[in-house]
């Protein structure tokens, strides 16, 4: 049966989403707290604005004060469902049916479990946690509890991947061979997240191979459809290193660099005067204000400092060869220095192969020659942000997990990857996967 859907805005721009119509059907709001307003805890704000009669959130926990207050207005939060700490959360009765948790990456295990120990479903950004020993521990408790936890794999959600993965089960291409899958940072990218930005250091979060790839290693085990049985992975810190620091830079971009002007990664450039990602700096509401505030902010943060001289350690190139249970193989690349962003994919089968950059994918037969074009421009994560929300309201609101593609069950796997492919990296060794 074709499924029908209504289109909608995201995130203010052109592109549309579209959504099963059953998610109109909803009588009654699901409920929820959002543990971290940052970046992702914003998305999942856009979502309840835009469906206030499916989803209203009624809660938030945020150390970050302005956040907090600018969170709680917006949703118009009650007072008293406004906490600076996660764990005052969970000192009262549940008051809501989910708990999303966008906090950073080393504060997600916490909030989970209490969660789930508390009767609250929950959304889980993803890593799901910094260590094998925590992801399993995870997956006990919400066995245990019986409650839904989805993991935030938007990738399986966009219409790019669904359809790969659609092509790929449809025989269109024979049997499925190989994968080869790119996933290009982007360099200012890199410089922002993970040179100067909260994921530079894996000690502190966790490695970039699960901070930024788990969505990767996750769509790859999807599209195959099969266990990884093993990992062998390179990679290292090759660029963003204190030797490679030019003649005449200075600690900070602001701080009369002679080659500030020239230089790619210029926080001035990037930041004051091309206005990119200034997110991060929670601008005053006043906008006259913000290119004295910017200014400010890299004097005095590490968005400001060179990215030559951070205490970053993440790889800024990383490959991974992966052997599946049936012979399938897959190389994987993660890559910090490129000019552009989105990932690309190529597959290949004994009948047929496909090419594709997120937004569009050839798909050639050998059969005939025929070649086959298809195409669709959407947002961050490929669209698939929005309609990841989308079911999991759809899923808590019939308390019926199998609503999900992303369940906690079928994400762990990926971690597990990715802990594999860091302990190759270091030790130069092929890596079992243990599921």
């Amino acid at each position: 049966m074709t499924a029908h859907f209504k289109e909608f805005p995201y995130d203010d721009k052109t592109t549309h989403i579209l959504l099963p119509e059953r998610f109109e059907s909803i009588e009654k709001p699901v409920t929820a707290i959002v543990i971290g307003a940052g970046r992702r805890g914003y998305v999942y704000g856009q979502f309840a604005s835009q469906y206030a009669q499916q989803f209203d959130i009624i809660g938030v926990a945020e150390p970050n004060l302005i956040r907090n207050q600018r969170y709680a207005t917006t949703h118009n939060i009650q007072p008293e469902n406004c906490f600076q700490q996660w764990e005052d959360v969970f000192k009262r009765p549940r008051f809501a049916d989910a708990v999303i948790i966008s906090s950073p990456d080393r504060l997600h295990v916490g909030p989970c479990l209490a969660a789930l120990k508390a009767g609250y479903h929950v959304l889980l950004e993803k890593p799901i946690a910094p260590s094998e020993e925590e992801c399993r521990q995870i997956l006990q408790a919400s066995r245990n509890s019986g409650k839904i936890v989805a993991v935030c794999h938007v990738l399986r959600y966009a219409p790019y991947f669904r359809k790969l993965r659609s092509l790929i089960r449809s025989g269109a291409i024979g049997e499925l061979i190989s994968i080869q899958h790119m996933e290009p940072i982007e360099h200012v990218h890199m410089a922002h997240s993970y040179v100067r930005g909260n994921w530079k250091n894996s000690a502190t979060t966790t490695p970039i191979v699960l901070a930024k790839a788990s969505h990767d290693l996750d769509i790859m085990r999807w599209l195959v459809g099969q266990p990884c049985k093993s990992v062998h992975a390179f990679g290292g810190l090759r660029w963003f290193r204190q030797e490679n620091a030019p003649e005449g830079s200075t600690a900070r971009c602001t701080d009369g660099c002679k080659v500030e002007a020239e230089c790619p990664y210029s926080a001035i450039k990037i930041y004051h005067q091309q206005r990119e990602r200034t997110y991060v700096f929670d601008l005053p509401e006043d906008k006259e204000a913000h290119g004295d505030y910017i200014l400010q902010q890299l004097k005095t943060s590490d968005y400001g400092r060179c990215v030559y001289r951070m205490d970053n350690d993440q790889p800024d190139h990383y490959v991974a060869n992966l052997l599946f249970e049936g012979g399938v193989t897959a190389s994987f690349s993660l890559q910090a220095f490129t000019s552009y962003e989105g990932r690309r994919t190529r597959i290949m089968g004994s009948h047929g192969d496909i090419q594709g950059d997120m937004t569009e994918m050839i798909i050639t037969s050998f059969q005939n020659g025929k070649k086959e074009q298809w195409a669709e421009t959407t947002d961050l994560h490929g669209g698939g942000d929005f309609r990841l929300m989308a079911d999991f309201v759809m899923a808590v609101h019939a308390n019926d997990p199998t609503m999900l593609t992303s369940t906690l069950e079928a994400s762990i796997e990926s971690h597990l990857m990715g802990f594999a492919a860091e302990k190759s990296r270091a030790e130069n060794i092929v890596v079992p996967v243990e599921c």
